[in-house]
């Protein structure tokens, strides 16, 4: 059946574990810690062996048929995971997935990840997995839902604090959830064993500013379709003196990474050029929607445009830089505001 995550996590101590599970969402920590809770829990069971498949447009869905079928040498119980990053198996591997969740082999638990996901990721296939086992989904959270989560992690670590301080922490990490439980983390080890709520003057004294913008940053916003918030990152990096000049070598990787991932995407093969190119895995579903939104010839453009920014801002250029960093920002965040580079 679908599970809501609160609900996953109370199964998970319940029950045995079912034969198949399916952990999607475009938030990379909670995909992460919820797969990492069932990992321990096989391992309690006496999941002993643990077999990992990456999956892109060229897997070959009989390997997973084949290792199921095949007997361990080291373990009666075995865990297989697909980490499927697009969420999509392709028609041979959803049928492949209803022929498992049919008849599923025993002494075997399969779990599938994936961080790109919408309700248009749903089918069949999805609807044997939850029919066999278990399917939970972690939607990004909204913006007034980050303080009960951070309430929560607070709590889990032996923490309280009081609703400003709460929000204070909400407003430093801007929603990043990976921030967010670092600096949680911190808070565990600096007052950790105290009884007293930490308030907002305490909080200010204990946690880093989390929300301090980098040009990483910046960039990550607009390939993640964030346009206001990639320009409000560029107008806090000028204000700390930061020039054009200096930031255009990092904007200029990322678009030029870009090209080959779009026209990798066109090929079929995008996941195969992510692992050449090394891009980490909590970023890969920012990348997939990134490349998918602009085709390559677009992409080429983009780069020519980060050549001609930088000229500017070395003063071999006309124009503003300032201004057409931030309209190339906002051009790759949106596709339909590809003509501000033409003003």
């Amino acid at each position: 059946m679908e599970l809501r995550p609160a609900q996953f996590e109370r199964q998970l101590g319940a029950e045995p574990l079912r034969p198949a599970y399916l952990v999607a969402g475009s938030e990379p920590l909670l995909v992460q810690e919820a797969a990492d809770a069932l990992r321990a829990r096989a391992r309690e069971e006496g999941y002993g062996e643990r077999e990992v498949f990456d999956v892109d447009a060229d897997f070959d869905w009989n390997r997973l048929s084949q290792g199921m079928a095949s007997m361990s040498l080291f373990a009666s119980r075995r865990l297989f995971e697909l980490r499927m990053p697009s969420g999509k198996p392709g028609k041979e591997g959803a049928e492949a997935l209803r022929e498992y969740c049919a008849k599923p082999p025993p002494d075997t638990v399969l779990l599938i990840t994936t961080q790109d996901w919408s309700r248009k990721h749903a089918g069949k296939w999805t609807e044997a997995i939850a029919a066999a086992g278990h399917l939970v989904v972690f939607w990004p959270l909204k913006s007034h839902e980050l303080g009960d989560w951070l309430q929560r992690r607070l709590r889990s670590r032996g923490l309280v604090a009081t609703p400003d301080a709460v929000q204070q922490l909400a407003d430093r990490v801007e929603g990043n959830l990976l921030a967010a439980a670092q600096e949680v983390d911190k808070l565990a080890l600096l007052a950790g064993g105290s009884r007293e709520a930490i308030d907002a003057v305490r909080m200010e004294q204990l946690v880093a500013d989390s929300s301090r913008f980098d040009v990483f940053a910046m960039v990550d916003a607009a390939l993640a379709g964030e346009p206001a918030r990639a320009v409000r990152m560029l107008a806090a990096l000028r204000a700390e003196g930061e020039q054009v000049a200096g930031l255009m070598p990092m904007v200029a990787k990322e678009v030029l990474a870009l090209c080959k991932l779009s026209r990798a995407a066109e090929a079929g093969r995008l996941a195969a050029a992510m692992r050449e190119l090394h891009v980490w895995e909590s970023k890969q579903a920012a990348y997939r929607r990134a490349a998918e939104r602009h085709p390559p010839s677009r992409w080429e453009a983009f780069a020519a445009e980060c050549g001609r920014i930088d000229r500017s801002a070395k003063g071999r250029g006309d124009g503003d830089p300032w201004l057409q960093l931030e309209r190339l920002l906002v051009a790759i965040a949106d596709a339909r505001a590809r003509r501000l580079l033409a003003s």
